[in-house]
């Protein structure tokens, strides 16, 4: 069966999502989360596009972005391919990193435009990863709040008051409300996202859970029965996190 043609935003606005093949890691370190956002920078300057935010998660990533000179479907495959060729290079791989088609949805009018960009923003925290919207570095909410050469601001604070001081008043009361909106996410929650399972094994003194590889067995175990134990982890995602056979989790 054909895919169906995705719908064209009139306002030329997108929210996008790439999430990383079979839902693993696409970021193991800062040096990655480094390398994409200068390739958004990079290919702004060849593309010509707005970036009005963004979130770096541990397996998805979540953009808004508004097309200009090139339709957003250009965009986003000159990023992928140039970072998944860079992350190939670097991890010694081969093959897809992405899921093969991106996800999006149109942003046709202001009021979603800020939901949207409010629903990217508190991603981390309703992961688990941070407890404050400031204190993530891998999102666009403090480029709000400072000058910023990537994430294209103005539009989105006029939207709030022409007063600059009011405007970044206003918009932090904004990001910070509590909500519930599902933009893009229509895949079902767990009780502990990936992201979440990825910060246990930083406790345990690993940079990510692949270092798990480098320890020994009985080392392994160790540590995966302790996140094992911890509630709403299931052995299925433990594993799909972790690269560890379901047999052994199960065994240990």
């Amino acid at each position: 069966m054909s895919r169906l043609p995705r719908r064209r935003s009139c306002t030329g606005i997108y929210h996008i999502m790439l999430r990383g093949i079979n839902k693993q890691s696409i970021f193991h370190e800062d040096q990655d989360r480094v390398k994409f956002l200068s390739t958004l920078d990079r290919y702004k300057q060849v593309s010509n596009y707005q970036l009005f935010g963004y979130c770096l998660m541990t397996n998805h990533i979540h953009l808004l972005i508004k097309e200009n000179d090139e339709p957003v479907s250009n965009v986003i495959k000159r990023i992928s391919s140039s970072y998944v060729f860079w992350y190939n290079q670097k991890y010694n791989r081969t093959g897809h990193l992405f899921q093969e088609r991106y996800r999006s949805e149109v942003v046709d009018n202001e009021s979603y435009l800020l939901t949207v960009l409010r629903y990217i923003h508190q991603n981390p925290v309703k992961a688990g990863l941070c407890k404050n919207l400031q204190n993530y570095r891998w999102s666009s909410y403090n480029d709000y709040l400072k000058k910023s050469e990537l994430t294209d601001t103005e539009y989105v604070k006029s939207l709030f008051s022409e007063n600059k001081e009011q405007s970044e008043k206003i918009y932090c009361e904004f990001m910070l409300q509590e909500q519930n909106d599902r933009c893009l996410d229509e895949e079902e929650r767990m009780n502990i996202s990936d992201e979440a399972i990825e910060e246990y094994f930083k406790q345990y003194g690993l940079k990510t859970s692949k270092d798990l590889f480098s320890l020994e067995k009985s080392k392994q175990a160790e540590i995966l029965r302790k996140i094992k134990l911890i509630e709403g982890v299931s052995e299925r995602q433990l594993s799909r996190v972790s690269g560890i056979s379901r047999n052994f989790i199960r065994r240990i």
